[in-house]
């Protein structure tokens, strides 16, 4: 739960779900909702996939999976997992040995259904191999894969006929005594997807994993899972999400954190409240913006910083951030900081003042933190 007495309506009742561990995160509960993104390298690459887990993993990935189609890759895996800086979750689909294989090499969590890997032999093998090596399942249902007697059945992909698919398998590890698994219902279709979830929610007390599922290129896909995902955090509902986007798996991450950021469900890094320009500009907003996201990537203490053109909404959006830059006229504008008038500053030396503002109080609060934590 978010709790804001101030502001009360900015709260999310959070839907109350027990906890599993991905390997050292903690997934479900009170726990930071995580974020996951997925490799699309070759994974029996090692050098490849490793450089885009690092990459994930710097902007904020709390976990990645990786697909796990052959031995080759089940063999990459042990090395990847070994130097991972995050827990790997594998992709299993049906041949049950890959899974077996993965969890020997270190997974931290199977993406596998239980129901699509052959008989009750197999299942308990792959059951006893996850719980050997503390291995978590990822139960995940998806619309365009949904078991035939299940279509057969609703006539198309619909929620009813996904929460049955996810209830059936949770059916088979409850029945094997194992209950560190998480669950998707993910969908192409944001419609289909909501409801399923929302549905599911209601079924199960297990961590729920959010996606909606072959969203698209980078603006598409973005916009189709802010408004799928955006929909059920703000339910409440959602321990760990990934958004899915025909892009760098970077992009991913960047995208699940804003998600979040927007909430106020995760703070990671400077949020830039900007505006979109107009005539009464006393700078080029756009440009600007554009150059200190790139610029200030690197911070990752939360932080706020408004940059906007001119003084009709600057002053008011400025009292509510850390740092502020307002438009002025004469090639200057006045700097804010913690909501105050401080000082002016020309706008042609402004962006590397206000990254050198940005740094030094993000080096304030790191200092602080770590006083605190002594």
């Amino acid at each position: 739960m978010s709790h804001n007495p101030i502001r009360p309506w900015r709260n999310i009742d959070r839907r109350k779900s027990r906890q599993i561990m991905v390997g050292n995160v903690p997934v479900g509960g009170d726990a930071p909702i995580s974020v996951q993104t997925m490799t699309n390298t070759d994974t029996s690459d090692v050098r490849a996939t490793l450089d885009q887990i690092l990459r994930a993993a710097d902007v904020g990935a709390d976990i990645v999976r990786v697909s796990t189609p052959d031995e080759a890759s089940t063999r990459a895996l042990k090395e990847i997992c070994r130097e991972s800086p995050v827990p790997i979750v594998a992709d299993i689909h049906f041949h049950y040995r890959r899974a077996i294989e993965a969890a020997e090499a270190g997974a931290a969590c199977l993406r596998i259904n239980p129901g699509n890997i052959g008989d009750a032999a197999r299942v308990r093998e792959v059951i006893k191999a996850a719980r050997d090596h503390g291995c978590s399942i990822r139960i995940g249902v998806n619309a365009g894969s949904l078991e035939r007697h299940l279509l057969e059945k609703y006539g198309e992909p619909c929620p009813d006929a996904m929460v049955e698919s996810g209830l059936d398998h949770i059916r088979i590890l409850q029945d094997n005594d194992f209950h560190e698994f998480k669950i998707s219902v993910k969908a192409s279709d944001v419609f289909l997807a909501a409801a399923a979830y929302q549905q599911l929610a209601e079924a199960t007390d297990a961590p729920i994993h959010l996606g909606i599922t072959e969203a698209g290129g980078l603006m598409a896909g973005t916009v189709k899972s802010a408004i799928g995902l955006g929909n059920l955090l703000w339910m409440g509902i959602g321990d760990t999400i990934r958004v899915s986007l025909s892009a760098d798996p970077v992009e991913e991450v960047k995208v699940g954190f804003e998600i979040l950021k927007s909430l106020g469900l995760r703070t990671r890094g400077v949020q830039i409240i900007s505006c979109p320009s107009c005539a009464r500009q006393g700078f080029d907003v756009i440009k600007t913006v554009e150059i200190l996201e790139k610029r200030l990537e690197h911070i990752k203490m939360p932080m706020s910083l408004s940059i906007i053109g001119c003084v009709v909404n600057g002053p008011g959006e400025a009292l509510m951030t850390d740092i502020g830059f307002t438009g002025g006229g004469a090639g200057s504008g006045m700097v804010y900081l913690a909501g105050k008038q401080n000082h002016k500053m020309t706008n042609d030396q402004m962006v590397d003042h206000i990254v050198e503002l940005v740094e030094k109080r993000a080096a304030e609060l790191e200092a602080a933190q770590a006083a605190a934590a002594e």
